[in-house]
């Protein structure tokens, strides 16, 4: 259809160009019709939705405040919890004064932890009623003139009774030469009983978190949102200074006599709607928005709108027939063709196309078709290649020394007459080699994986007596996932014969397995002698690896098959042990 365009017609031999006029088209008509449009009805919907919206706006503000004042909550439950920090300031912990400086370091360290992670916190601070004094400063000098029992925040939070309390915004006086306009949240931190108090909790606030939440709200071009306190003071307002000077006044008065829900003041240009919100601690957050810049009708609009939408959605449904009819006839015969590939046909090839992207397109799908078929043939071939060489890598694991040993302990065993072990450990041998001759299925359920680990570090428990322990952490929920077969035994062998054989004292391995949302993970850790760094960068490389390494990049070479996320990751410490990753797909 597209060979019967005429000079008459759209002259466009790229499809990319005639989507782009047709779509074109479309977008400036909506564009024009609903420009129109909107304006005369945007004049007359929104003053009487206003309400509602700024209302929700100003309780999200809220949701958002008591969320940070939560977190600000939670610093003071951690403070409760520290047992340095409750037996510091407890009245009946006798600390010798040089028992005293340690308890300080790591309380002042914990806070300047919270503090450097939090860049709206201006300090932290605690009193104990035993005269300690601990905060976020390695050394802390308190204002002279400063009288701590005479402080708001301090009464407030006794009277509180354990509950956290938030204070006015006031210049904080209490540290020697610093003075910060903050907001402070205190509590009263209790002893074990819950009934005696030990001290008060002191975090100061710099309102930047505040500042933040605030300014991010848009309530029209000159709408605004502040905030109060529980007295009536100003937390924030955008034009606090001007405020302060006198220069613009607030209904505060009002606010403070108008519980949660909203009310109008001024007329004309100047009409205000003011919607308040209350929050469990005491403030109150005030919206502000400006009459004249919303908008009412909302009826009219609907209809009006809805008019105008069909009849532009008409003309465009048939323009969009008309150009999408000459723009997809190519496309579909070119779909029917790819069609008849996906049901195994890959000696189709497109018929000629016109010169623009589809034809390109159907040159490409010609050329991939073939190359498939091509790679289809090369992968048949290479199948029975592959299977032959995993049998060979799955026979490689069976360590010949290991079967020596393992037969030289039984026949000591069976000469001393121990014939319960020479059962136990001939029974786990036979087990053993049946997982791994065994080739009826490339991958195994975890749990098959886990009785072959058993068995062989059964063997080695039984050949090494007091030297080797191990302990197996499964998920049920991973067992009956499908993995490749023996991916464990290598690495374990490696942390034997490598690792804990040349470690004086009892060695212990212990396998963790874990089911995670896209993958599997085995974690195999030793307590052995370890690696050095250079040695352990040279683990899975394939060409550089140490030879007592090759059975690990083996395995990791076979898990790397099922996708570049999945292998081995190993860390290791010379005299402290190895730890190896082992990350699966989850096969079912």
């Amino acid at each position: 259809m597209i060979k019967g365009w005429t000079a008459d017609t759209f002259k466009f031999r790229s499809i990319q160009v005639s989507l782009s006029v047709a779509f074109l088209c479309l977008i400036l008509f909506s564009i024009l019709v609903t420009s129109l449009i909107s304006y005369r009805l945007s004049a007359q919907s929104v003053e009487r939705n206003s309400e509602h919206y700024i209302s929700e706006i100003v309780q999200q503000v809220n949701l958002n405040l008591q969320s940070y004042i939560n977190n600000m909550e939670n610093i003071g439950i951690l403070a409760l919890t520290n047992k340095d920090l409750k037996y510091y300031i407890e009245s009946t912990s006798f600390l010798l004064e040089e028992d005293v400086r340690p308890y300080e370091k790591k309380i002042s360290d914990l806070f300047q932890s919270i503090r450097v992670t939090r860049k709206d916190i201006a300090s932290i601070m605690v009193f104990g009623y035993n005269g300690r004094i601990v905060s976020d400063r390695r050394i802390t000098s308190l204002n002279p003139s400063s009288r701590i029992e005479e402080q708001p925040w301090y009464r407030d939070a006794k009277k509180g009774g354990g509950r956290s309390v938030l204070s006015s915004p006031h210049v904080q006086n209490l540290i020697q030469n610093e003075y910060r306009w903050v907001v402070s949240l205190s509590r009263e931190l209790k002893s074990a009983d819950g009934i005696t108090g030990e001290g008060i909790f002191l975090v100061d606030l710099n309102l930047s978190v505040i500042k933040e939440i605030c300014s991010q709200i848009n309530l029209g071009k000159r709408g605004y949102v502040f905030i109060l306190d529980s007295e009536g003071g100003i937390v924030h307002h955008p034009q606090q200074k001007l405020i302060a000077s006198n220069l613009k006044t607030e209904l505060i008065d009002r606010v403070m006599t108008t519980g949660t829900g909203s009310f109008t003041a001024g007329e004309g240009g100047s009409k205000r709607i003011y919607t308040i919100q209350e929050t469990h601690f005491g403030w109150k957050i005030v919206g502000v928005a400006y009459a004249n810049e919303l908008i009412v009708n909302q009826e009219q609009i609907r209809m009006s709108y809805l008019l105008w939408t069909v009849l532009a959605l008409v003309i465009a449904l048939l323009l969009s027939f008309y150009f999408s009819g000459r723009l997809s006839s190519p496309i579909k015969r070119l779909q029917l063709q790819m069609k008849k590939v996906e049901k195994g046909d890959f000696n189709v090839r497109t018929e000629a196309l016109p010169e623009n992207e589809i034809g390109q397109l159907g040159r490409t799908f010609n050329v991939m078709v073939g190359r498939i078929k091509e790679l289809m043939d090369q992968i048949i071939q290479n199948e029975d290649f592959k299977r032959k060489s995993e049998l060979k890598v799955l026979q490689s694991q069976i360590n010949p020394h290991f079967l020596y040993n393992t037969l030289d302990s039984i026949i000591w065993m069976a000469e001393r007459r121990k014939h319960e072990e020479v059962v136990e450990m001939t029974s786990s041998l036979a087990k053993l080699f049946r997982a791994i001759i065994n080739r009826n299925d490339e991958t195994v359920p975890v749990r098959i994986e886990l009785e072959h680990i058993t068995h062989y570090l059964s063997i080695q428990k039984m050949r090494y007596k007091d030297k080797l322990d191990f302990q197996i952490e499964a998920d049920p929920a991973m067992m009956n996932y499908k993995v490749p077969k023996i991916i464990l035994q290598p690495i374990i062998e490696n942390a034997i014969y490598h690792g804990i054989k040349n470690k004086p004292g009892l060695g212990m391995i212990r396998i963790v397995g874990s089911v995670h949302e896209q993958h599997l993970e085995f974690v195999i850790a030793d307590n052995g002698i370890g690696m050095e760094p250079s040695r352990l960068e040279q683990v899975l490389k394939p060409t550089e690896g140490p030879a007592a390494s090759i059975g690990i990049r083996n395995v990791n070479e076979r898990i790397k098959l099922f996708g570049g996320e999945y292998g081995i990751r190993i860390k290791s410490e010379l005299s402290i042990g190895t730890e190896v990753t082992v990350v699966l797909p989850k096969l079912t």
